[in-house]
């Protein structure tokens, strides 16, 4: 693949103020992470397939925390239905500083109003910064309007629109427009759950486009695209998705960087991003939920685009 550089690249600028920019949303992490990489990984570990505990995930969490990586961390990511669970757990560790909480509407909307409600009443354990909602089947603008009139300004909201109706990437759009983040879907247990590559590539597309960041949950477990022998299942890769961003960030197709089995040229690629090209990257790729925060980082590491922990510091506090 052509190597390419996004400094000085010219976006369209999202129609709508964004809550914060993607870069804010974090406090600074410990040198060394570059800023491709920078608050990246989501810990989805309270989510199926993980069978961790509430307190386990807890303790694992605050411990990547401190860890080597811990500047690519970002949120904890919680569904509602465990959210009181966690409150608990929180409570027997204690942790120094509030733990960066993004809550998961998984049973309703119903219910969001008072989880919020619970988690700003917790703020010595809890800052929420992110709230993630499954869309309706139509994604009108009267229900975005409704979504966003009951959750603080300053918090990010993220919506899952659905896919494989003829209308998806239209609704990708109006959440866009309405100052939510979209959100992609990249796999699961079936076929059906994991988008195809131009599907990817036209959400991309949409996304780069608005200007609005975007979020990514399910499948990115590894660094390259791969195929699963056990499960017969193909799965996109993290640095595929990073460097399609980059290409659909510059005018391009992500199809060719999406597609792409060579982990050298991938890696090669975002690599030569240069520190403009990466934010600008990173401002639409926002962040993404894995359910494992050691297997993103050690791909990383064995790719060269982190260096390995032996020789660098861990994080303090």
């Amino acid at each position: 693949m052509n190597q390419m550089r996004l400094a000085g690249v010219q976006r369209t600028p999202a129609k709508v103020p964004r809550v914060s920019t993607v870069l804010n949303l974090h406090p600074p992490g410990p040198p060394g992470v570059p800023l491709l990489l920078a608050r990246l990984v989501d810990d989805a570990a309270l989510f199926p397939p993980s069978g961790a505990s509430v307190l386990d995930t807890v303790k694992a969490y605050l411990a990547a925390r401190r860890a080597p990586y811990a500047g690519v961390i970002g949120f904890l990511l919680c569904p509602i239905s465990r959210l009181g669970a966690l409150v608990s757990a929180l409570r027997k560790v204690r942790p120094g500083q509030p733990v960066a909480l993004s809550l998961v509407a998984d049973t309703g909307l119903g219910g969001l109003p008072k989880a919020i409600s619970t988690a700003l009443d917790n703020a010595k354990l809890l800052d929420l910064r992110m709230i993630e909602v499954p869309a309706p089947s139509d994604v009108d603008s009267t229900w975005l309007v409704q979504l966003t009139e009951f959750v603080p300004d300053d918090v990010v909201r993220v919506v899952e629109p659905r896919r494989g109706r003829p209308e998806w990437l239209q609704g990708v759009r109006r959440v866009a427009e309405a100052g939510c983040w979209p959100k992609l879907r990249c796999g699961g247990k079936s076929v059906e759950s994991f988008p195809s590559v131009k599907e990817v590539a036209d959400f991309l597309a949409i996304a780069a486009s608005t200007g609005a960041p975007f979020k990514a949950t399910a499948g990115l477990h590894y660094a390259i695209r791969h195929h699963d022998e056990r499960t017969g299942l193909t799965h996109h890769g993290l640095l595929n998705m990073l460097v399609g961003t980059a290409h659909a960030v510059s005018g391009a197709s992500a199809q060719e960087a999406l597609r792409c089995t060579d982990a050298g040229a991938l890696a090669a690629e975002a690599g030569a991003l240069s520190e403009e090209g990466s934010r600008a990257l990173r401002e639409v790729f926002a962040c993404y939920g894995s359910v494992s925060l050691a297997a993103p980082v050690a791909d990383l590491v064995r790719l060269g685009l982190l260096p390995h922990p032996e020789h660098r510091p861990a994080a303090r506090g």
